[in-house]
């Protein structure tokens, strides 16, 4: 039984696809492309990486320059070189900027881990930190402990952090982590059914306190919907964008749960929002033995897998979506390489996909794509 695509994306597809579309006027159409400078040029990529050991060379400053227009950089970004996340995100920020002035680079903090690492912890206040009713603090599985949302001082400084960061730097918005986290019955199991909505509808606030603070120019990117799980958050206000951070991977590659992460990319654009899907080549940085094999050896099979994270991205992509790729978060988890599939000229798509079943295709100008979520196999066809 063939199932007939939204009416939403046979619409976005037939403007997308007209002889007059341009990126420029297509700005018209979503807040999405406008924000993002998203365009079907090539696959619209999302760069999403910290490095900690040093400050990025010329090379890599380059390199992010020239392929991405929406770049995230990860808590403790320039740490060592520059003494706090703050600071080494800016001169990165500032030097990528300096190089693609349309790139939009947004600065990184959890909503619900108290990382180390920030200038800005030196405010923060003691009483702001989650507790259980018995007093114990609530951590993270690190240790590190949780703060409180529900509290409007917290709320307050948390959103002046990021509006500081972005006034001091050439930053384009802030990609925020960790919702989630704030939504599972686990936490209502530690603080108590009443206390939990609390937090929820306090986080809540907080993303549109941001968004208030850093205007309509800077994007509020979050972290994240996970198949049919926390789509609430695409109804929250003052969010642009949400990751699917674990597609295909972390207990969620059944072909129902990547059907569902799919199916997101086009129920988020008919509220406005865009999509980050975050594709893995099949392992990932927790796996230790992994992680003790040769960076060739990784990346080589990164390049072999990226066919079906990348087409499940382009069979489902809407005006604004981006794909992001690599096996972690740092500069040595691949993110930072070149995928032939990325450098190549993609252009608008013909018409939505036609989906069967699990397996769809969708023609864009210059490439063909078939998949088959079943069986985990896809082929992307460039000409």
């Amino acid at each position: 039984m063939r199932i007939r695509p939204s009416a939403l994306a046979l619409v976005l597809s037939a403007i997308a696809c007209s002889p007059g579309w341009t990126a420029e006027a297509s700005q018209s159409l979503t807040p999405a492309v406008r924000l993002t400078g998203f365009n079907w040029d090539r696959v619209p990529l999302n760069l999403h990486f910290g490095k900690r050991t040093g400050d990025m060379t010329d090379a890599e400053i380059d390199f992010v320059a020239r392929h991405s227009n929406l770049i995230a950089l990860e808590k403790s970004h320039g740490v060592n070189p520059h003494g706090s996340t703050e600071a080494g995100i800016a001169d990165s920020a500032r030097r990528i900027v300096q190089r693609n002035p349309a790139a939009k680079v947004l600065f990184y903090l959890n909503a619900f881990i108290n990382w180390p690492g920030y200038d800005a912890f030196r405010t923060y206040r003691p009483e702001w930190t989650l507790r259980t009713a018995a007093g114990e603090v609530v951590t993270h599985p690190s240790g590190t402990p949780r703060p409180d949302p529900s509290n409007a001082e917290f709320r307050e400084w948390w959103s002046e952090v990021v509006a500081k960061a972005n006034r001091s730097a050439p930053l384009g918005g802030v990609f925020v982590d960790a919702l989630p986290q704030a939504l599972t019955p686990a936490l209502a199991k530690l603080v108590g059914e009443e206390k939990a909505r609390a937090i929820g509808a306090g986080l809540r606030e907080m993303m549109a306190l941001t968004k208030r603070k850093l205007g309509p120019d800077r994007v509020v990117l979050v972290n994240g919907i996970r198949t049919t799980d926390f789509r609430e958050i695409l109804d929250w206000e003052g969010i642009d964008g949400v990751m699917i951070e674990h597609f295909g991977a972390f207990k969620t590659d059944s072909p129902a749960a990547i059907k569902a992460d799919l199916d997101s990319l086009a129920l988020a654009a008919s509220k406005g929002k865009f999509v980050v899907i975050k594709g893995w080549p099949g392992f990932n940085f927790t796996e230790r033995e992994m992680m003790q094999r040769p960076y060739a050896e990784l990346l080589k099979l990164a390049r072999e897998r990226i066919t079906f994270p990348l087409a499940c991205f382009l069979v489902a992509a809407e005006p604004g979506s981006h794909f992001c790729y690599s096996w972690g978060y740092t500069d040595r988890h691949g993110m930072l390489e070149s995928y032939p599939e990325l450098e190549r000229p993609l252009g608008p798509p013909k018409a939505a996909a036609q989906w069967d079943g699990l397996t769809a295709t969708r023609e864009f100008a210059h490439a063909s794509v078939s998949v088959d979520l079943t069986t985990q196999r896809a082929r992307i066809d460039w000409r």
